[in-house]
């Protein structure tokens, strides 16, 4: 009884954690979403910047303006750059918490199935007591109807 109960307590304990696993999952999902959209609203604004650039460039652009547009694209592709890591940061980020989750949910499982061995030796082991109380009594039925 002793390990079923401890066994029990493995298999909350294990839950537990597959239960966390899955919410930091839930969030690395989430965060890598918004990582993807926030790139996606730069990628956006600097098609719409450069269609701006060149609409000037064809009515006529001064120098200080064209340098001006030159100098935000190259700060724009600087923070496009640095948006493109944060999302493969959340991407790997993914990976690692869904590899959590998979580890602590076999984990769990591991000890349901240990848990079914274990249910299933104590009732095979009961069935055999039952068996053995069954003979013994019949054995002396038999015993005392030959008297």
């Amino acid at each position: 009884m002793a390990k079923s109960t401890a066994l029990d307590t493995l298999i909350e304990l294990a839950t537990s954690e597959t239960d966390e696993a899955a919410k930091r999952l839930g969030t690395a999902l989430r965060t890598a979403n918004e990582t993807e959209q926030k790139l996606s609203l730069l990628l956006q604004y600097r098609d719409d910047y450069t269609a701006r650039f060149h609409a000037m460039m064809a009515n006529g652009l001064s120098a200080a303006g064209y340098r001006n547009f030159q100098l935000f694209l190259d700060k724009l592709d600087a923070a496009i750059e640095g948006q493109q890591q944060i999302v493969a940061a959340a991407q790997r980020r993914i990976g690692e918490e869904r590899d959590a989750w998979q580890a602590s949910e076999r984990k769990r499982m591991s000890y349901g199935t240990l848990a079914t061995r274990a249910q299933t030796a104590e009732e095979r082991k009961e069935m055999r007591r039952d068996q053995k109380q069954t003979d013994e009594i019949a054995t002396r039925q038999t015993h005392y109807k030959q008297r």
